[in-house]
This record gives C-alpha cells, sequence and structure tokens, in this order.
C-alpha cells in the first residue's frame, strides 16, 4: 500500500473513528443505536431467532460434567457486565484517590442529591408495589445511566456550564457506588460460604501483592478473573461484586515516580538528539534502544490501575455496553395489550420513580441543605438547571435494565420494567435536554 493510500485512509476513517471514540456523548450513542436495534429485532420476522440466540449455553464439560456451564445471555450480564463494573470500580478508586471524592465537603451536595435521588425513587416504587410479588423490584428506578445521562449533557455543550457537568458527573459516580452496594446486599441467591471464602482469599492475596509493590497487570488479571471472579460467580453473589472489589485492590500507585519519568524522559531525549541521523526512513539501532527505554518508562510512570482503566474504557463503551443493550432491551410488542402491562404496579413504579423521584429526590435535598446553610444558588446553578439535571438523572437505562433482570425472573413482569424504564428514561432525557438548553 503506498503512502498516499495509507494518508486517505488515516485521513477519511482512522482518524474520524478515533475523534468519534474519544468524545463524551459518542458512547451513549452508539448505546442509543443499540437499543434501537434490539427493539427492531425483537419486533421483526427475526424475532424468534433474536431471542433464541441468547438462549444457547456455552461452558466446560468435562468426564459428563458441566462446568460454568450457561446461556449466552446469562455470561453477557455477568461475564461481560462485570467489565463495565471493573471499570466503575476504576473509576471510583481514582475518583476518591484525588478526584470529585477525595474531599467529601466540597462534594456534600452532589453526594446528597444522589443519595436522596436514590431513595425517593425506591419509595415510590415500593407504594405502588406494597405487598405484592413485585415488590423486589424497588431498586430498579434507583439507578442513573452515566453514558446517556452525560451523553445529553456533553451534546449541549457549552450551554451548560462546568459546574453543572461536574455535580451530575459526581452525582452519577455516586448513584454506581449506591447501585453496586443495593446489588451486593439485595440482589443475590443462594450463599455459597466456601467459595466466599476463596474469592476472598485471592483478593487478599492481591492486596498483598499490592502492598508489596507487584505492578504486573497480567498478575492481577489472572488472580482476578481466575480466582476472585470465579469464585464469586459460583457463590451466589453477583459476579459483577467481585469485579469492583477486585478494582479496589488494583495498584494506583506508578512504579516509575512522576520527578524520576521527567529526568529520566529528559536523558533519553538528549541522548536521542545526540545520535547522528541515516537520512532514511529507518532509525538507527541506537535510537531503537533509546525510543524503547522510553516507552518503557512511559508504561512505568502511569500507574496499573489507570492504565487498565485506559485500556478498557472504549472495549467497555463501544462493545460491552452495546451487547448489553442487544441482548437485553429487545421487548416484543406482538399480541402485547394494556391489560398485560398494567396486570401489576411494576411499570408504573418504575416510571414514576425514575421520572418523578429521581428529579424530586435531588430538588428536595438541594432545598434542605439550603435551608441548612450548607448550599447556595448562583448564577450558574440556579434551580432551573438544578430540575433539569434532575431529569437528566432520571434516565437509569443500563443499570437499571441490569437490576431489573436480577429482579424479577417472571417474563411479563421484566417486560413491564423494561417498559418503565424506557419510558422514564426517554421522557427525562427530553425534558432534562429541553430545561437545560
Amino acid at each position: 500500500m503506498t503512502k498516499k493510500y495509507q494518508k486517505k485512509i488515516n485521513r477519511g476513517i482512522v482518524m474520524p473513528l478515533q475523534h468519534f471514540i474519544k468524545r463524551e456523548k459518542s458512547a451513549g450513542l452508539v448505546l442509543g443505536i443499540s437499543v434501537v436495534i434490539a427493539l427492531v429485532l425483537a419486533n421483526s420476522p427475526l424475532s424468534r431467532e433474536y431471542f433464541h440466540l441468547f438462549e444457547h449455553k456455552l461452558g466446560f464439560v468435562f468426564n459428563g460434567e458441566q462446568y460454568l456451564y450457561y446461556s449466552l445471555h446469562h455470561w453477557i450480564n455477568d461475564g461481560l457486565m462485570s467489565m463495565f463494573f471493573f471499570v466503575i470500580g476504576l473509576e471510583l478508586k481514582r475518583e476518591f484517590i484525588g478526584g470529585e471524592l477525595a474531599n467529601p465537603r466540597n462534594t456534600i451536595w452532589p453526594i446528597c442529591a444522589a443519595v436522596a435521588g436514590m431513595l425517593v425513587p425506591a419509595l415510590i416504587y415500593a407504594l405502588c408495589n406494597a405487598g405484592t410479588s413485585a415488590a423486589g423490584g424497588w431498586g430498579i428506578p434507583m439507578a442513573t445511566d452515566i453514558a446517556f445521562s452525560l451523553a445529553i449533557i456533553y451534546a449541549l455543550g457549552n450551554r451548560v456550564p462546568l459546574a453543572a457537568k461536574v455535580f451530575l458527573t459526581t452525582l452519577a459516580i455516586v448513584d454506581d457506588l449506591g447501585a453496586v452496594v443495593v446489588i451486593a446486599l439485595f440482589y443475590t441467591s443462594e450463599i455459597s460460604f466456601v467459595n466466599i471464602a476463596v474469592g476472598v482469599a485471592f483478593l487478599v492475596v492481591m492486596f498483598a501483592a499490592n502492598r508489596l509493590g507487584v505492578k504486573n497487570v497480567v498478575f492481577y488479571g489472572l488472580l482476578g478473573i481466575g480466582g476472585v471472579w470465579v469464585a464469586f460467580l459460583m457463590s451466589g453473589i453477583h459476579a459483577t461484586i467481585a469485579a469492583v472489589l477486585a478494582a479496589f485492590v488494583i495498584p494506583s500507585d506508578a512504579r516509575l515516580p512522576e520527578h524520576l519519568y521527567l529526568r529520566r524522559a529528559a536523558a533519553n531525549l538528549r541522548k536521542f538528539a545526540e545520535i547522528k541521523p541515516n537520512n532514511v526512513s529507518t532509525l538507527e539501532s541506537e535510537q531503537v534502544e533509546v525510543i524503547a527505554d522510553m516507552m518503557s518508562d512511559t508504561r512505568d510512570a502511569i500507574p496499573p490501575s489507570q492504565r487498565l482503566e485506559h485500556a478498557l474504557h472504549p472495549f467497555v463503551s463501544f462493545v460491552v455496553m452495546p451487547v448489553f443493550a442487544l441482548s437485553n432491551a429487545g421487548v416484543s410488542f406482538d399480541g402485547l395489550d394494556m391489560q398485560a402491562v398494567f396486570s401489576t404496579n411494576v411499570a408504573l413504579g418504575v416510571a414514576l420513580g425514575l421520572l418523578l423521584g429521581k428529579p424530586l429526590g435531588i430538588v428536595l435535598s438541594t432545598v434542605l441543605l439550603m435551608r441548612l446553610g450548607i448550599v447556595r444558588l448562583t448564577e450558574t446553578m440556579t434551580m432551573r438547571r438544578i430540575v433539569g439535571l434532575g431529569f437528566l438523572a432520571s434516565i437509569g437505562f443500563t443499570m437499571s435494565m441490569f437490576i431489573s433482570t436480577l429482579a424479577f425472573t417472571d417474563d411479563v413482569m421484566l417486560m413491564q420494567a423494561k417498559l418503565g424504564i424506557f419510558a422514564a428514561s426517554l421522557l427525562g432525557g427530553v425534558m432534562g435536554y429541553k430545561l437545560l438548553k
């Protein structure tokens, strides 16, 4: 391939694709397209094949015994989504160390708003479904979808001030942490304490290795996946919790400190400049060695936790979440009647919990903090913007959909929950966009 065609490919395909992936709203756009595709497939002549695809089972068979033998749908929800939760764990750790959550005094407002924005929706759902078999779905409307909500707020550009973006981001992070805790405590099956003990033992080994200065990402990957994740998968506690716990024991300090990296980078640059070039396309062997040293130092200067987060984030955003949407968002409307939709109050509870409960909880917590003198509204953070951010927080698609698959085994209730999530997320997104615009 000539250089001319390489440049055309880079300019026409590679560079635009890289730019698209780096944009904040791109993940939400891809996720939205995946939802639409799932709905189209579920209501097309291919619907039977679509639903049957995710029923295929995969696993290991040894001497006639089946091990880790689950449906494709199960592998997506417990396997691929573990990567999503692993990245969430890495992001939470980074935020606790040096981000928005490092100093709770500066984040009292969004933290309180996030807590109220989880409790009020859960209460509304519980009131709608008290004493029924659907009562266990109270955790569904508690969640905020980071990808969709941030995609909308970044699509508004400079019309939304930075303070509002930081507020929503912090709120969504705390919301994710709350969702992880809810899943761990309330959405588990029968628990095997032996497997939990095995998983915890692997976590202790990873933590000890961290304290001893081990920075090898492969080492933590093998123990995290082959040890912690498998043990938790077989324990009854949802395997995604293992991913969050594993993320918290990944080293967050670099092998090469910043000051030493700067010194070695300057020395390598001087060394490279002193090497006489050969004026051809290939480099001298000495130049290659210097560049290799620089690449090694650069890798060692990045903490393993941030290296993993940076490497996995695009895969999670553009592969894991779209695949999850494709496998879970498909709702067939064939033969659907209103009596089936409202045979229980699941759809109503989820929709009201998200669309009403989220903004109500965020606004009420803000008013309370204002009365206590902790929070003061400003020109950039007006009550109108708080309400708009509250409606964006009512977009609960990914996490709400995930919790609904844990809360319900009944197909009708699961369908009702999905319809409630769709309705509230769509209306919340539109209303939030209008208010903030």
